[in-house]
């Protein structure tokens, strides 16, 4: 594989302002500089830091100058909080076919095939490579412990206890820290990206991505300039009430992405987790899934084991049919929610194999070892997402897309679990391999600085609050488990108010992160409301009482944004 010729930069002059685009564009985004500088430029700039961007640095850092940025500490990402694993087949009794037919009958249908198998093949491979980098996974016996999770006929998850994805990512991260290529910027939020088509240039022909505009700690915005940018942000847990994500999964990838011009794939299909803890103080603790691998039961408020009144596999079912029948036996009992009982697996495995879940109960009065615990289910994972090939490449030359704000189709409707760690690793190798590909690497040095003439101080941010608890309201109560053309059209129509809303004070008011969030929060909901109102069946995740049957033939739902 060649080495890019990465230094061969080509000084880029704008001719004309910027102020004479029209539509979402370089004027818009100049509405609110609050201090005019440039950073330095890079070969290739990152946009997340979780498993995909750190993977992703790593396989890049010889070859050129990295930036990876986080809008908060480097933990806070949607990989640090992954309990369960990484899926591949590891063990002799398993094989490639088998996890392929798993991957195929979750995904109802809806999968690309071709991208399951090339996915399912790396799996072996990639944990191998994770072990080598460092990180701790479980092992009995001298050999890789494997446990068993919902859909998957075989025991084919690797784990670290019950904190994988904090294992993981503590193990690259460390590699990423230490390389004298990257640059990690903490506490950098990304507003927009930065593209050729909106500065008036290639006005015939792909559009290229050029770099972004970040907001530093100190509150000033930045040009960075970048050869090849990737957005591997995470996903958008965070729109609905109840989620399992961090407090950064506000769907700013796939928002930037559609701003710049991309299509979004499948937004309809969030897969909802069966097992958050139901508590008022942490509505984000995941009961992991390889608590119901091991022997958990879920069970009514008087004992009664449900599930397998909707599945013959009773809790090892698929997360949406497990989901489903918590969010039925709720509403149908007028109680909050259901309850996981773990007491089958006994004390020895549920101290040995789950012990952060065990001290982070404890500490708010909660025994598994004693009782059941109340759980519902919460947003868990977006199996949609920005329109990628497995190496991330998008519409837009030099952009890439990987990880959860990225769909290549391999999730189909529904996601099986531990698959997602599998992804985004994936993703992330390949998208490394395509960029050292690549011929031309120039980069546009001269881009326009953020502009915030006209923007005046705020007198009150009681708006944003409002803004945001509206979002993630409307999202839960409208657009869940559960949905109807009645649900989606009252969403659709409150979610058009609240973006008007938010367009007309961001463009008035200086931008800090909680705007810059609400803001894509917004668009990726309405976005998800679309998706789903143009899908006419049930599927997978998505499941309407207007449309209860499955069609017979399975199509993608594509949004394109307009044309710039």
């Amino acid at each position: 594989m060649p080495k890019m010729a990465w230094f061969s930069f080509m000084s880029w002059c704008l001719c004309g302002p910027a102020f004479l685009l029209s539509g979402s564009t370089l004027a818009e985004l100049g509405s609110h500089n609050m201090h005019k500088q440039h950073a330095a430029d890079f070969d290739v700039l990152i946009i997340g830091s979780g498993a995909a961007g750190l993977l992703a640095a790593r396989k890049l850092a010889d070859f050129g100058r990295i930036a990876i940025v986080n809008k908060g500490d480097f933990s806070d990402s949607n990989t640090y909080q992954a309990q369960g694993g990484i899926a591949g087949v590891a063990d002799k009794a398993d094989s490639f076919e088998s996890h392929i037919a798993d991957t195929l009958k979750a995904g109802a249908g809806l999968c690309h095939e071709d991208v399951v198998r090339q996915v399912v093949m790396r799996g072996g491979e990639i944990i191998r490579e994770l072990i080598e980098l460092g990180t701790d996974f479980d092992t009995r016996g001298g050999e890789l412990h494997l446990t068993q999770e919902g859909g998957h006929s075989k025991r084919r998850v690797a784990h670290a206890k019950d904190a994988t994805g904090r294992a993981i990512g503590e193990a690259l991260l460390k590699h990423v820290q230490a390389h004298p290529n990257i640059t990690c910027l903490k506490h950098h939020q990304a507003i927009d990206l930065i593209t050729a088509r909106r500065l008036g240039r290639y006005a015939q022909g792909a559009d290229r991505c050029l770099g972004a505009y970040l907001l530093t700690p100190e509150g000033e915005i930045i040009t960075v300039p970048a050869a090849q940018t990737i957005v591997a942000s995470g996903g958008a847990g965070k729109v609905y009430m109840y989620t399992s994500n961090p407090h950064a999964a506000t769907g700013d990838g796939i928002a930037m992405a559609w701003r710049a011009g991309c299509p979004v794939m499948n937004l309809e299909f969030m897969q909802f987790h069966p097992t958050c803890l139901f508590h008022p103080d942490v509505p984000t603790l995941l009961l992991t899934e390889a608590l119901r691998g091991e022997g958990a039961h879920l069970v009514d408020s008087n004992g009664r084991r449900f599930v397998l009144d909707y599945d013959e596999r009773g809790e090892l079912a698929p997360r949406d049919i497990v989901a489903r029948a918590i969010d039925h036996e709720i509403k149908k009992s007028g109680t909050d929610c259901m309850y996981l009982d773990a007491r089958p697996l006994g004390a020895e495995k549920i101290r040995e194999h789950f012990p952060n879940i065990t001290e982070r109960l404890h500490g708010l009065g909660l025994d598994m070892l004693a009782a059941p615990i109340p759980i519902v289910p919460a947003a868990h994972y977006m199996c949609g997402g920005v329109q990628t090939d497995l190496a991330g490449c998008t519409n837009i030359e030099r952009l890439y897309v990987i990880g959860e704000s990225a769909c290549t189709g391999l999730h189909g409707a529904n996601r099986l679990a531990s698959n997602s760690l599998l992804e985004c690793l994936v993703m992330a190798e390949s998208c490394a391999g395509h960029i050292l590909q690549e011929d031309q690497h120039d980069i546009f040095k001269q881009l326009p600085v953020w502009d915030a003439s006209g923007v005046t101080p705020e007198i009150e941010r009681v708006q944003i609050k409002q803004n945001w608890d509206e979002v993630r309201a409307t999202m839960s109560n409208y657009v869940g488990i559960v949905r109807s053309n009645e649900r989606l059209r009252r969403a659709r129509r409150r979610l058009s108010i609240i973006h008007e809303e938010i367009a007309s004070y961001y463009w008035q008011h200086p931008i800090g992160r909680d705007l810059i969030e609400l803001r894509n929060l917004s668009l990726v909901a309405e976005l998800m409301v679309r998706s789903a109102q143009s899908r006419k069946e049930s599927r997978g995740l998505h499941y309407s009482t207007d449309y209860p049957e499955t069609s017979s033939k399975a199509v993608d739902t594509v949004l394109k944004p307009e044309p710039l």
